[in-house]
């Protein structure tokens, strides 16, 4: 194996990693959109008027952008949505947590067999960060779609080498 094709497939392990992620933590939202209009508003930083316009649409984009990770279709925009979210949802957890508020994540369920935040989830999401950077600065040349398009576009054959 070259070094570029494996990096090439450290990048897709990363991409099928945190889009797999983003896909399950859309899931339990999806189908449940109360209670995760709940876990939204319990952390106190949305008007009550956005909380369920949030808990609507916030799910539908986590599929979406951990879909496109997952396949490499526009990875980078991909990559960009998720580590927006992750931005977002980092603030909302240190925010919470500066302010006492006791509350399980709402991350992965809502029936409060979720972990309650703290310091580790921070952390945790940090890491994601971290793995959506890499995805969005060094994914040049996707594995998936991406790439396969490109190689249409281009006229050649779309196999990937």
């Amino acid at each position: 194996m070259t070094r570029r094709s494996l990096r090439d497939a450290a990048l897709l392990a990363l991409r099928l990693y945190l889009g797999g992620i983003f896909v399950f933590a859309s899931v339990h939202k999806i189908l449940d959109p109360a209670s995760f209009a709940l876990d939204v508003a319990t952390y106190g930083i949305l008007p009550p008027e956005l909380v369920n316009l949030v808990a609507l649409v916030l799910p539908w984009v986590e599929l979406v952008a951990g879909l496109m990770l997952a396949v490499g279709f526009r990875t980078a925009a991909g990559a960009l949505l998720v580590d927006g979210m992750l931005l977002v949802f980092i603030a909302a957890l240190a925010s919470a947590l500066h302010r006492g508020v006791d509350t399980s994540c709402g991350c992965f369920a809502s029936d409060g067999g979720d972990h309650p935040i703290g310091v580790g989830t921070v952390l945790r999401d940090l890491g994601w960060l971290a793995l959506g950077l890499a995805v969005l600065f060094l994914d040049r040349n996707p594995l998936g779609v991406d790439r396969w398009l490109d190689r249409r576009a281009r006229g050649r054959s779309p196999e990937v080498s």
